[in-house]
Formats: structure tokens, sequence, C-alpha cells
């Protein structure tokens, strides 16, 4: 059972649970005026007036009784298991509740405990199974990207041979790029997933990065346009190489599925709080129920044929998260998929103009 049909099943059975009490709580009250009318005419010498009143002071007195009971005993596990389910739901396997006094909570609290501890050893058996076979695959890639690479050296190898060891070359840094993602999936799963946090120049990374591709770019015949920020932007705090990880896989991103717009456009902007680093593609954009998921792992949307393990985006928030920052991926107007890196600034860094000359 997914995630969102557990949340679903037990939003219904929560539903179902408070009616039930609403209505023993209704059936008490009419009980208690129902036994205070009896009451006035079996002494008749009572105002009827006052009997009304003393049933209605019952129904009141039983009422409050109930509610409270019914706080105690039943919203307050009702909301542990709802805040339960939430940690669940957002990843936090292994999550154990209490277990309440009364039986049906107790039975409905043991089941989620249950599944929280199922869940939890899949999720480490899935992140060792993918581990193990990243490491395995790594030793054959690499024979294959030196051999290719040794081939392509020969003279007597021409014509569709040649073209063939090319296809066998794309191929190998394909997979090896795939490998390096699912191990840093589970460097994320497993805690082993650290930052070297400094100050630096995001600009100047930034810049380095569209350098590196922009030539790959033009080969597949796509035009990257770079604004760079109207002013000095101030020191950003982060790791250099994992941001570069960022734009590099954003940028693979806009051209594997905005290759038909044929322009890339990357602009870079700050307020007093914060730099925001946009990347905007021109192709067909995201299709909109699947915007919410692109950024959760393994996810890859029906709508798309490209191939990729659908993990990179989920590494990329991860980064930006841990960085301090925020990934947003949406539709641009006018089409195109439009992701923005934001990035706040070090409370202690400084302006680059406030910097000492020849300081580093």
């Amino acid at each position: 059972m997914n995630d969102s049909k557990l949340l679903r099943h037990l939003r219904g059975w929560f539903r179902r649970l408070y009616s039930r009490m609403s209505l023993t709580q209704s059936i008490l009250a009419a009980a208690a005026v129902v036994s205070g009318i009896v009451v006035g005419l079996v002494f008749e010498s009572i105002n009827p007036a006052l009997v009304v009143l003393i049933g209605l002071a019952v129904a009141l007195l039983s009422a409050l009784l109930s509610a409270i009971w019914f706080r105690d005993e039943v919203a307050k596990p009702v909301r542990q298991m709802t805040e339960a389910t939430r940690h669940i739901a957002a990843g936090s396997y292994g999550t154990e509740l209490p277990l309440p006094k009364k039986p049906d909570l107790a039975e409905l609290a043991a089941s989620i405990n249950a599944l929280s501890q199922e869940v939890s050893r899949t999720e480490k058996m899935q992140s060792e199974f993918i581990s193990s076979i990243s490491h395995e695959l790594r030793t054959p890639l690499t024979a294959i990207t030196g051999w290719s690479e040794t081939l392509m050296f020969d003279p007597s190898i021409e014509n569709d041979s040649r073209r063939g060891i090319q296809i066998i070359q794309k191929e190998a840094a394909r997979l090896t790029g795939l490998v390096e993602e699912l191990l840093e999936f589970t460097r994320i799963q497993d805690g082993r997933f650290k930052l070297n946090i400094e100050l630096l120049d995001i600009e100047s990374e930034l810049e380095d990065t569209i350098f590196t591709y922009r030539e790959l770019l033009r080969q597949d015949h796509l035009e990257l346009r770079y604004s760079p920020a109207e002013s000095e932007i101030a020191l950003v705090p982060g790791d250099p190489e994992r941001l570069r990880q960022v734009f590099l896989n954003i940028l693979d991103n806009a051209a594997k599925y905005g290759r038909e717009g044929k322009i890339i456009e990357v602009s870079v902007s700050a307020d007093p709080e914060a730099v925001t680093i946009t990347f905007r593609d021109h192709g067909p954009g995201i299709a909109p129920e699947e915007l919410p998921h692109v950024k959760e792992k393994f996810y890859k949307g029906v709508s798309s044929k490209a191939r990729g393990s659908g993990i990179g985006l989920a590494v990329c928030d991860e980064i930006i998260t841990r960085s301090g920052g925020r990934l947003d991926i949406s539709n641009a107007p006018g089409g195109g998929a439009l992701v923005r890196v934001t990035l706040p600034f070090s409370e202690q860094g400084e302006r680059h103009s406030n910097l000492p000359e020849g300081s580093e």
C-alpha cells in the first residue's frame, strides 16, 4: 500500500470514528433529557419548566463529560496517529506510536507501527541492493570506457566500426552517470551524504559550469543564453562541487526535455536575503499533474520518453535544501520548464566590493 492510499484509508477511518462518537454524544444527551422529563412526570409536584431545565442541565453535564472522555481517550490518540502517518508519508520510516487504551485504537496503532517497520525494512533492503549493484557495475563500465577510448586511437578502425565505438563510449558514459546518481541516492538514504560548506562566489561557479556545458549544447544544436546579475552578488555558503552538480543536472534536463525549443536561458538575480538562479527551456514543459512529483526519487513522468534514473532532481533538491535554499520547478509563461535555485546569503558574508584588496 503506498503512502497516499494509506493516508486516504486512515482519514476515512477517522471520519467514521468521529461520526460514531458524535452520534453517541447525541444519544446520551437525548437520554438525559428524556430521563429528566420522566422524573418530572413521576413527581407531578415539580414544575414542568423546572423539569425541562433539569433535563437540559443533565444533558449539558453529560455532553461535557462525554467531550472530556472523547478528548482524552479518542481525539488525542487520533491526533498522534495522524501526525505519525504524516511522518511516515514524508519518509520517516520506522516511526512508532504508543498503544492507546481503547482496543480499537490500539489495534489501529499496532497496524501503523507494523506497517512503518515493514516499510523501513523494505527501504533499507532497497538501498543496500542499489548500493551493491551500483558498485558492481563500476568495474565493467570502467573497462568498457577505457577500452573504447583505446580503440578510438587505432587508425585501422574506420567508418561504421568507429561510429559503433563512439556509440559504446556515449552509452557507457550515460550508464556511468546513472550509477553515480544511484550511489548518491544510497548515501542520502544511509546518512553518508555530506556537504563541505564554504563561502563561495556563486556566479563564478555557475559561469564555470556554463563554460563547461555550452560547447556540448552547441554540438546538440542548442543555444545557451546567460544573463548575469546587474550588480555584485554577496558570498553564498555552499559546497562548490555539489552546486556544480546541481547546475549540470538542471542544464542536462533542460537539454533532454526542452530540446525542441533550441534555446536554454540562465539568469541570476538577487534581493537583500538571497540569490536566485533561473533556468528556463523552451520545450513542451511539464504536465500539470506531474509537477508536484518531479522532485520525488525514482519518479519518471508518464508523458516523458527521455531515459534516466528518476533521482537526479531528488539529489539536487537534497543538496539545495541542506544548503539552506530552495529548489522550485514550474512551467514558464509561454511554454517550457522553469527551474529556480534560491540560496540565502551568509549572515557573516560580505559583498565582494567590501573585501580587502587581494583577499580571496
